[in-house]
């Protein structure tokens, strides 16, 4: 058996990303600050549509709004990581709350970082490349552990 192990560029990371806000204006400006990138972009417009297309898409980076209709973003950051097939995408929590407070929830919920609105194209794109960056070295860590498992079971030695 022969396997193939892509390696990614981690340099500057392509993925696909979910952009989930009920304010339409919003969510052409996340997509307006990343259009230079490569990325596939979807959508979403409220929580439950949220965590239907992340079940489905499997995106490599969720940008969450929340406060949004349906259920909240904690709610959705909740769901998603109780899912065995969503807990490792990273989430990125976007939102105009700015209290201590909401950020420890959106942390607790299980987000890995959070901006602030009005978001700051730089920031933005920065944060998004790093999230991008730990999420294809972690599947490539887990094809290479795979491959290795495989290649080390009995059954594949004759």
């Amino acid at each position: 058996m022969t396997a193939h192990v892509i390696m990614s560029n981690t340099d500057n990371p392509v993925g696909k990303i979910l952009i989930a806000d009920d304010n339409e204006q919003n969510r052409e400006l996340l997509e307006a600050y990343l259009s230079d990138e490569d990325h596939e972009i979807i959508m979403s417009v409220d929580g439950q549509q949220t965590v239907e297309v992340a079940q489905k898409e499997q995106p490599d980076l969720i940008l969450l709004d929340i406060m949004m209709p349906k259920m909240s973003g904690y709610e959705v950051c909740q769901k998603l990581r109780s899912d065995p097939e969503t807990e490792n995408i990273p989430i990125l929590m976007v939102t105009a709350l700015k209290e201590m407070g909401d950020i420890e929830k959106a942390v607790a919920a299980g987000a890995d970082d959070f901006l602030t609105k009005p978001v700051n194209r730089l920031e933005l794109k920065t944060r998004v490349r790093s999230l991008l960056r730990v999420r294809h070295l972690s599947n490539e860590r887990d094809r290479l552990l795979a491959y290795l498992a495989e290649v080390e079971s009995p059954t594949s030695q004759k």
